[in-house]
């Protein structure tokens, strides 16, 4: 059976820099190409849902990006304040510090929160993989399905690295069915792509999407 692979793609622009005619241009080639979603950073949630009025392709925000280390309190407005504004999808990075420091009941109580706040708008759980032992992976697989996230996320793309097959192997073995997996950060190409999906992730995180589609 021959995938959609347009679907499976959050086309995303996270860059400081990036302008308003960039996050337009995102949604116009989001629209062009059939694209699962866009995810752009909160302040231009309301503007891509403009944009993309009238059409069934998703806004997804980041909130407590990149880093994770906020007050929980914060990333819970954060969360609140990008549905209101037309988000369909949060990405929240967890705090990867408390993870790592062992305070895994707060990390848990912290992403139930945020799923709470959205209700059944998805949530997918950023872990940053690589700062964390496949260990601590393993951990945070057990405290997002606790928690009851939709998804788990390898990366945020802005760390030392991206998402590894290794690392969604580890993630998939882990999970099972139980929980989808996103794949994001340094996935640039059809034949990466295509890996990551025949391991089974839900969808791949990427500012490459037009090229992955447009690639024979």
């Amino acid at each position: 059976m021959r995938i959609q692979l347009n679907k499976y793609i959050d086309h995303t622009l996270l860059k400081a820099n990036a302008t308003v005619a960039d996050i337009k241009k995102l949604c116009l080639e989001a629209k062009e190409h059939d694209f699962y979603a866009v995810c752009v950073n909160s302040y231009y949630v309301a503007l891509a849902n403009s944009e993309l009025m009238h059409t069934d392709i998703k806004v997804a925000s980041v909130v407590g990006f990149p880093l994770g280390a906020i007050v929980n309190s914060v990333k819970v407005f954060e969360a609140r304040k990008c549905i209101e504004q037309g988000a369909n999808e949060i990405d929240m990075v967890i705090n990867i510090s408390l993870l790592k420091s062992g305070y895994y009941k707060i990390v848990e109580d912290e992403i139930k929160a945020v799923k709470k706040t959205i209700g059944d708008n998805l949530l997918k759980v950023i872990f940053e993989n690589c700062y964390l032992t496949d260990e601590e992976k393993k951990i945070a697989c057990k405290l997002s399905i606790h928690a009851g996230a939709d998804f788990i996320k390898t990366s945020t793309g802005f760390g030392t690295g991206g998402a590894t097959l290794e690392d969604v192997k580890l993630m998939k073995n882990e999970v099972g069915d139980t929980i989808q997996i996103k794949a994001s950060g340094g996935i640039r190409d059809l034949e990466t792509a295509k890996q990551y999906i025949d391991l089974g992730v839900s969808r791949i995180g990427t500012s490459s999407g037009v090229t992955i589609v447009t690639s024979k």
